[in-house]
């Protein structure tokens, strides 16, 4: 048996973190050691009464073998900081995690990897900027990293995943469950898709704690060159992914938005804190050094010829989400029946795409 294993053990128990974690092992000289050290040796490497407790009680509820195991069956895979596939990025910042779990496949390319975040309330305008730059990123061959959380995260690993391209999403619990529960589909199809990978810190069964959500954004911006805040209110969480990327000597770029926005105040105030301004994924591409896919100024793809009723709709779209009202004073001679069935046949020629409840954008 590999040393994993007591890797595995001694992170699951409460009160070790990456410092005395590393303490442990510069004491006792490797994981396994450590798990059969004295409380004499765990106390001098500063450990508290109730750390060494916790470890005492593992010893006796669980063993190495049961812990592979139940891995296995999970199927989920422990990387720690001696496996030489543990994601680069996060290996090279303060106090990486000891030990990380995956579901899913990453590879070496997932090191040119950018983290599009934002707020889980996200307008329709965020939704359509994650999903653009997912998109666009996905095709240029960037790994996106998010969340998995509601708004800004789910729709850019939709993105990624609907541009055959490849997506990371790191969570605040343990693998062997899904939150939100909302994005089981999604996270599915992560995995399905074999274009990217589920990750955490936290062992199986860990709960989605709120406490967990700060150190999973810390490994979100870890795993990418760069973090993106594409939507963010005075509070968001996102914010505090930037805080963690500036830290670990990552740069953070942020997509303006309306002044009168409640959720681009903290968007825009990071860009007055001196934020990189980025209005699309070329202004990202650049900041990473990656050149543009070729064709990345042109359509994506082939634009079906189109009736006039539709040239007519089509040009009253815009990459802004449009409400059907607003659509409808616009082109006066067409009924609403009309515009309803032509928009409809629109998103079936891949053209349009619907924003939200009666709001329309190009697709």
């Amino acid at each position: 048996m590999d040393d994993t294993a007591f890797w595995v053990l001694l992170t699951a128990a409460a009160g070790i973190g990456p410092i005395r974690f590393q303490r442990l092992l510069q004491l006792c000289g490797s994981a396994e050691d450590a798990w059969h050290a004295s409380d004499l040796l765990l106390a001098e490497a500063g450990l508290e009464r109730r750390t060494i407790a916790a470890i005492n009680r593992l010893r006796q509820t669980t063993s190495p073998e049961q812990i592979l195991s139940k891995l296995r069956d999970l199927g989920i895979t422990a990387l720690t900081l001696q496996d030489p596939t543990y994601p680069e990025n996060l290996r090279h910042v303060a106090d990486p995690p000891p030990v990380l779990f995956t579901r899913g496949t990453l590879c070496p390319n997932d090191a040119v990897a950018v983290a599009l975040v934002g707020t889980r309330r996200a307008t329709p305008y965020g939704k359509a900027v994650a999903e653009r730059f997912a998109t666009d990123l996905a095709q240029a061959g960037v790994t996106v990293v998010s969340g998995l959380a509601r708004g800004v995260d789910t729709a850019a690993h939709r993105a990624a995943i609907r541009a055959g391209g490849r997506t990371i999403a790191v969570l605040g619990n343990g693998l062997d469950q899904v939150y939100p529960s909302e994005n089981h589909n999604l996270a599915r199809g992560i995995l399905t898709a074999d274009k990217g990978a589920l990750v955490s810190e936290f062992a199986p069964g860990v709960p989605p704690d709120a406490v967990n959500f700060p150190r999973r954004n810390r490994i979100i911006s870890g795993l990418s060159r760069l973090t993106v805040i594409v939507e963010a209110g005075e509070k968001s969480g996102a914010l505090i992914t930037a805080d963690f990327a500036l830290e670990q000597g990552r740069d953070v770029l942020a997509v303006p938005g309306s002044i009168l926005s409640p959720s681009s105040a903290g968007s825009n105030y990071l860009l007055k804190q001196g934020a990189m301004p980025v209005t699309s994924a070329e202004d990202i591409l650049e900041a990473l050094g990656v050149s543009s896919p070729p064709g990345a100024d042109q359509l994506a793809r082939h634009v079906p010829e189109l009736g006039p009723i539709e040239t007519w709709v089509w040009d009253a779209l815009s990459q802004e989400p449009r409400h059907i009202d607003e659509l409808i004073r616009g082109l006066p001679m067409l009924p609403m029946g009309a515009l309803s069935a032509t928009l409809a046949k629109l998103e079936l020629k891949g053209l349009a795409r619907q924003a939200g409840p009666m709001l329309y954008t190009r697709a």
